[in-house]
């Protein structure tokens, strides 16, 4: 069975991307197929190609091509024979929901549908929760407040609610897409590994959080060759 680590986080600047990168060299060294599915590539899957499309042609995407692509997807790490797949902001989606206007009733009846869609798969939602004022200050720290002020920009474009004006805004809107994202996961049946507190944490510690939390599900032994698997890999479909 391959297994889905999709990481979410409260904010930007909670640590997503070094915590993924970190579990997946760390599953990786421990023998297990690894595939790392950073953010930015789901511009780029061949299995997400019909998201791609829409989004640049329109600058949103349909809940169909959504479902589609997270079918293929599903599909396409069984095949490559990944043990696990270590995925940065990736499934359930809801941000995306969230920034193009979806309800929440839209919303359960979406992630209901992509339950089914990732059954053949076992998915486990890692979420790095915390401070959201001090992951933004992280990331502005990090970037630059340019970065802060962008983020914010971007959030009033969207179409969330509770509008977003500024930074006390963005942090409401970020507390409501936690927990649309973590009852979406309860509905849908994932099992969850909250990291408390990950803003103020070490990334050791908050990777050492996250292994713990995925042990009941890499208990069986594996015989693969040991290797990190990228999404051009022709052994990943």
């Amino acid at each position: 069975m391959t297994i889905l680590a999709s990481v979410w986080g409260i904010a930007p600047g909670a640590g997503k991307s070094t915590l993924c990168s970190a579990l997946s060299a760390t599953l990786a060294g421990a023998g297990l197929r690894v595939d790392y599915f950073r953010e930015e590539e789901i511009l780029t899957r061949p299995e997400f190609a019909d998201v791609a499309a829409e989004f640049r042609q329109t600058g949103t995407v349909t809940l169909k091509a959504l479902l589609t692509s997270s079918a293929r997807f599903a599909d396409a790490a069984r095949a490559g024979g990944a043990d696990v797949v270590v995925a940065d902001a990736l499934a359930p989606y809801v941000p995306t929901l969230l920034a193009m206007g979806h309800g929440d009733q839209e919303i359960a009846a979406f992630t209901t549908d992509l339950a089914g869609t990732l059954s053949e798969i076992s998915p486990v939602l890692i979420y790095l929760d915390g401070d959201a004022g001090a992951a933004l200050a992280r990331a502005a720290e990090r970037e630059g407040p340019q970065r802060l002020s962008s983020y914010i920009g971007k959030l009033a474009r969207y179409q969330v609610r509770p509008p977003v004006r500024d930074l006390a805004s963005a942090i409401g809107y970020l507390q409501r897409e936690r927990t649309v994202t973590l009852a979406a996961a309860h509905r849908m049946g994932w099992p969850l590994i909250p990291v408390s507190g990950a803003t103020e944490l070490p990334p050791a510690q908050v990777l050492a959080i996250a292994q713990q939390g995925l042990r009941p599900w890499l208990a069986q032994p594996r015989t693969q060759t040991p290797r990190r698997l990228r999404h051009d890999d022709s052994s990943s479909g």
